[in-house]
């Protein structure tokens, strides 16, 4: 590939005792790309994921984000870079409208006095936003902005977590598993909301273990293996049952890595 990766990671190296769940990993995403990544439980993609998004700090190697090094403390740091994670219990409220959930942690104050000095939030600006985020995203199914997450469908839910990423994720989204508790109906407008998300610009990374999703949305597949990249395929290139063969180690990868 001619262009830079946006986010890269080198030798990520993560040790709990005497396990070993990041050995010397590898990643790279490009810009504009859906990258899946899949792995075979306790093969340390979630581990990998998680150094990437603050949540936790690895032993050793290196993080970049558009070439330059960084380091994540907390996944707020990592929020403040630019890389939004959409997790796979959502971090939603139910009880909060749509509107305070996509503001949560970063609500708006109105000018002036009232923001500055008694705190009160700029209700009409946060509607508004959330509003008109989720109609980009053709998400206005959800009728009332003001209505409790709890009254919403598991894809709408789940619509409202991406959404709220691609309010705030100017670089990178992740999405950890976003179809695993949803119906066939409901898993169809999730992928739909990932392509339109990609369409806008912003690369995703998707980790699920939905292999037909993972064919159809991505553009390159991350095998993780024993802590540590084994390959990326090319979806065109391989089958399902090779992807499943690479991952539970049935069958060894014979290209160089791809990336």
């Amino acid at each position: 590939m001619a262009q830079e990766p946006i986010l890269t990671a080198r030798g990520l190296v993560k040790r709990y005792g005497r396990v070993t769940a990041l050995d010397h990993a590898d990643f790279d995403l490009y810009p504009g790309e859906i990258l899946a990544v899949i792995g075979d439980n306790g093969a340390g993609k979630s581990s990998m994921i998680k150094a990437i998004s603050g949540a936790i700090t690895p032993d050793e190697g290196e993080i970049r984000l558009e070439g330059r090094p960084v380091t994540f403390r907390s996944p707020i740091e990592a929020r403040k870079a630019g890389i939004e994670t959409v997790y796979q219990n959502l971090a939603l409220s139910p009880a909060l409208s749509i509107a305070d959930n996509m503001f949560l942690g970063r609500e708006l104050r109105k000018p002036g006095i009232m923001g500055q000095w008694f705190r009160k939030l700029d209700r009409t600006a946060m509607e508004k936003f959330s509003r008109d985020k989720l109609s980009e995203l053709g998400l206005m199914t959800i009728q009332n902005i003001n209505q409790a997450v709890e009254t919403l469908s598991g894809g709408q839910r789940q619509g409202v977590a991406v959404a709220r990423a691609a309010a705030f994720g100017s670089k990178v989204i992740i999405l950890d598993e976003p179809t695993a508790a949803l119906g066939v109906k409901e898993s169809r407008r999730v992928l739909e909301l990932i392509l339109d998300v990609r369409r806008r610009g912003i690369p995703i990374v998707l980790i699920s273990h939905n292999m037909p999703h993972v064919f159809e949305v991505a553009d390159r597949i991350h095998i993780h293996r024993l802590g540590r990249r084994l390959t990326v395929i090319d979806p065109k290139d391989y089958t399902m049952s090779d992807a499943v063969a690479f991952m539970t180690g049935a069958k060894v990868p014979q290209e160089a890595i791809a990336a």
